[in-house]
């Protein structure tokens, strides 16, 4: 797929809500931050629209931004920077070990390594720091050291996170391309890879040692 090699690196490309990370971080983030009773109020708000998603006649991306606006309309970013740092540690005990394992190797191939996420920018920019990996995913705006409730960027999913993908990394300069993903959502990012990984589906993750042979000897 892409033919013009100029380096000998690989690019992985993980997913993280039911990839790298087995559950819905987002929701988990928002139940860590908030109180049951700040929850039911500002979910309130929102009940026919998570009503409807889960009917399956509401969008998962505008789901999520409805959410966010309900649950962080003028948060305070200091206050839930702080929170987003201890949660970052929590998200990194529980990833999915298989998935983690795969992630490692990639690194110590000496791969560029990219989370790729239609979840938020608060949290998830402190678990790449800590794995020590890029970040491209849904970023949220602030005003006045708060948040305004509204994304920053699109909404980080389906053609959007292929997108994104391709104006930060020139692909055909890669070896190979890998990506790693679970659903729908994760279809035009899979669509990119040289060698693709869809949880619930393929029996195996990408034998890494190939390629590594190959660029060994190429």
């Amino acid at each position: 797929m892409h033919a013009t090699c100029k380096t000998h690196k690989n690019l992985a490309l993980f997913d993280f809500d039911g990839t790298l990370y087995d559950k819905d971080s987002f929701t988990g983030f928002i139940f860590y931050v908030h109180s049951k009773r700040h929850i039911a109020l500002q979910g309130f708000k929102v009940l026919p629209y998570i009503q409807s998603y889960y009917l399956g006649f509401y969008p998962a991306h505008h789901m999520r931004s409805k959410l966010f606006h309900a649950m962080f309309k003028q948060a305070e970013v200091s206050e839930i920077d702080a929170y987003a740092k201890r949660y970052a540690e929590l998200l990194i005990k529980g990833l999915n070990p298989a998935l983690y394992r795969q992630l490692k190797q990639h690194q110590s191939l000496g791969d560029d390594v990219v989370l790729v996420s239609a979840s938020i920018d608060i949290y998830l920019k402190y678990v790449c720091e800590i794995l020590s990996i890029d970040l491209i995913c849904t970023q949220v705006e602030q005003d006045q050291q708060r948040y305004t409730g509204r994304y920053l960027t699109a909404d980080c999913s389906c053609e959007y996170k292929a997108q994104r993908i391709q104006e930060k990394y020139e692909l055909d300069s890669y070896h190979a391309v890998y990506a790693y993903g679970n659903s729908i959502e994760d279809k035009q990012m899979l669509s990119l890879a040289d060698f693709s990984y869809l949880v619930g589906t393929d029996l195996s993750l990408p034998d890494l040692s190939k390629t590594s042979n190959h660029r060994q000897i190429s």
